[in-house]
């Protein structure tokens, strides 16, 4: 069995001027992230943006805890109607927005680990569009498929 290797480490912006945090310790968890990274920082209609700058207290489903959700971007963006709009983004394999299926083959300890992680994430995302509508501000799920053409 080949061991996976995550793509991780600091960015380093070339407008840091535009990071709303600290522009030294900006980390990227995956290769996705990475590129959202490198798309807000030379984006020009990206006036600003964050990664993992606060937290979102939420309800884990799993555990029945309080945690702290790290939504993974926030962007204030110039639209091309001259409109200036925030978003809250969050970065995740399409495979983990879709709710697991049990198929044939599949371990079973696998199966219940995909059905806890996704159980989570919508408990996670239920309180970041909460927090979004009191603060005006667009929640969006984004995948590899959007992210695919950014460099």
């Amino acid at each position: 069995m080949r061991e996976k290797k995550y793509h991780q480490g600091i960015f380093n912006p070339k407008n840091p001027n535009k990071y709303k945090g600290n522009p030294n310790n900006i980390v990227y968890r995956s290769s996705w992230e990475l590129k959202f990274m490198r798309y807000c920082d030379l984006n020009e209609k990206i006036l600003e943006w964050g990664s993992e700058e606060f937290f979102i207290p939420y309800l884990d489903p799993t555990t029945n805890k309080v945690r702290r959700y790290f939504p993974d971007f926030i962007v204030k963006i110039k639209e091309n109607s001259g409109n200036i709009k925030k978003y809250l983004i969050e970065v995740k394999p399409k495979k983990q927005t879709l709710e697991p299926k049990k198929t044939k083959g599949k371990q079973q300890k696998t199966y219940i680990n995909e059905v806890l992680t996704y159980n989570k994430n919508l408990a996670k995302w239920k309180a970041a569009e909460e927090w979004c509508k009191d603060h005006l501000i667009e929640f969006k799920i984004i995948t590899e498929e959007e992210i695919n053409p950014y460099k």
